[in-house]
């Protein structure tokens, strides 16, 4: 197989695997702390309203539902994990792929953290980095360490897809 090809595979199960982490953490933060995890279905109501020309909301846990909107949210959501995993590699480098260190990975996960806060709690009507939430700081600590577990999950998969391919090889 090309190595271009088998490198893509590799970057969309790492892509995959490392936003199932940040979905285990999640689970995790909730049934040991009972810290409520994101909810991906209001990123589905976000996308589901733009074909009507509506980009941000005032207050998207009051907007109207739509139809299908957990499963497009759902989709979104690990789609963008891949873009995300796409974007690291992209500057991290083939040698990263080959070869992973968490560092870069982390790193890539506490900058990746700047999407929801710059993009989608603004256009949530949440504000900038929460801003308008009654405790922006439990919000936004939540959002870092969420991103942080992506972080870790980019090079925790990246270690097992390299294992894989050794395994297959």
């Amino acid at each position: 197989m090309n190595n271009l090809v088998l490198s893509f595979i590799s970057v969309i199960l790492i892509g995959l695997g490392a936003t199932l982490t940040f979905d285990l953490w999640a689970l995790f933060l909730k049934y040991a702390f009972k810290i409520t995890p994101s909810n991906i279905c209001l990123v589905g109501r976000w996308l589901r309203y733009m074909p009507e020309g509506v980009f941000t909301h005032s207050n998207i846990g009051s907007t109207p539902r739509k139809n299908a909107e957990c499963t497009v949210g759902w989709i979104a959501h690990y789609m963008i994990g891949i873009t995300f995993a796409i974007a690291f590699v992209a500057v991290a480098g083939n040698n990263w792929l080959q070869y992973p260190t968490p560092t870069p990975a982390i790193v890539f996960g506490v900058v990746s953290v700047l999407a929801p806060f710059s993009i989608m709690q603004p256009s949530f009507g949440l504000g900038f980095a929460a801003s308008k939430l009654a405790n922006p700081t439990q919000a936004r600590v939540r959002s870092l360490m969420n991103h942080i577990a992506f972080g870790v999950g980019l090079y925790l998969f990246a270690l097992l897809v390299n294992w894989l391919l050794q395994v297959i090889a």
